[in-house]
């Protein structure tokens, strides 16, 4: 496995909203799936809000390569974090984890994911996905993401 102490890609950024607003953004499936860089769908399977032990399928392309994940909710504290573990055919993929910290101005968001793959499964989800390097791909991802979720929680 690789190493799942230190996260593979992360970035932070301000935003000037409350941090429940952010909370809520982040924790509405259909509106976080649009502002992701890669994912196209979130869809729950077990449960159907935001609480540890809730599952939702999501649904994600990188051109014309398409793929589906198992994601299971293992954090959820309202205005605070949201934390997913992914898993495809039952192998552990990653974590995923939205830290929202309070600041004068509204909140800092940070968006981290750790690579929890077998050494093995490397070479074969750089193939599937078309991210051979699956570190630089989600650092670029997450940024993106993070101003889109910026844009879209500054201006409401």
């Amino acid at each position: 496995m690789t190493n799942p102490s230190t996260p593979s890609a992360s970035a932070s950024v301000d935003i000037t909203a409350d941090p429940k607003a952010v909370y809520a953004l982040i924790t509405d499936l259909r509106t976080l799936s649009a502002l992701t860089a890669e994912t196209t769908e979130m869809v729950w399977q077990k449960g159907d809000s935001v609480v540890p032990g809730s599952v939702f399928v999501g649904k994600n392309r990188n051109g014309w390569r398409r793929w589906a994940t198992k994601c299971t909710v293992t954090r959820a504290v309202l205005g605070r974090e949201f934390a997913f573990d992914v898993r495809a055919a039952g192998i552990p993929i990653a974590r995923w984890s939205y830290q929202i910290e309070p600041t004068e101005a509204g909140c800092r968001l940070t968006e981290s994911t750790w690579d929890r793959r077998p050494r093995w499964m490397v070479p074969v989800g750089g193939l599937l996905t078309g991210a051979k390097d699956r570190a630089a791909v989600n650092q670029t991802n997450i940024e993106a993401t993070l101003e889109r979720i910026k844009r879209r929680a500054d201006a409401a």
